[in-house]
């Protein structure tokens, strides 16, 4: 099974979509350390990615150039991003799995108050895989949603799509 994963997350549309993955959070990082207070959302795609976030087009453009540049002389770590989605649906996943082991399904004939009894359980395995998630999603974004190592990756064009209701600047990439 791992070699059918690293087949398909080989394949030409899937490896640009995870370096493009790369090259957004990394940008977002900078832009992060530049304006701390403001948020950054990000989607990536086989053409580039598109950023949602209150910033001049020019730190924009200097944070992209700038992350490109970081990540061809090796900084792989900011190809991973704590706030990722990745990090965010792993929590999910967990947390509600562990939530429906704990409270396990009704049963015919059951109180309420039965299922009330399996809810601190519950809980303590939610928190537990949400204390997972986190290292969890990292690993999965550097297996398998982002490629840090940018390729032949070129920027083809930075533009501001739209102003309202919030600043959007699409990235293009080739390679």
């Amino acid at each position: 099974m791992p070699g059918l994963l690293d087949d398909a997350l080989a394949t030409p549309v899937i490896a640009r979509i995870r370096r493009n993955h790369a090259l957004e959070h990394a940008t977002i990082h900078l832009l992060a350390a530049r304006f701390p207070q403001r948020p950054l959302i990000g989607r990536s795609d086989a053409r580039g990615f598109t950023l949602y976030g209150d910033v001049p087009t020019e730190a924009v453009e200097q944070a992209v150039v700038g992350a490109l540049n970081r990540l061809r002389q090796g900084e792989q770590r900011l190809a991973l991003h704590p706030n990722c989605g990745t990090n965010l649906l792993t929590a999910g996943f967990l947390a509600g799995s562990a939530v429906f082991l704990g409270m396990g399904g009704r049963r015919t004939g059951e109180r309420m108050a039965d299922r009330l009894l399996r809810l601190p359980t519950a809980i303590l395995m939610a928190t537990l895989a949400l204390l997972a998630a986190q290292p969890l999603g990292m690993a999965i974004q550097r297996r398998v949603t982002t490629l840090a190592d940018p390729g032949w990756t070129e920027i083809r064009s930075i533009r501001l799509q739209r102003t309202r209701p919030l600043p959007t600047h699409r990235v293009t990439t080739t390679g």
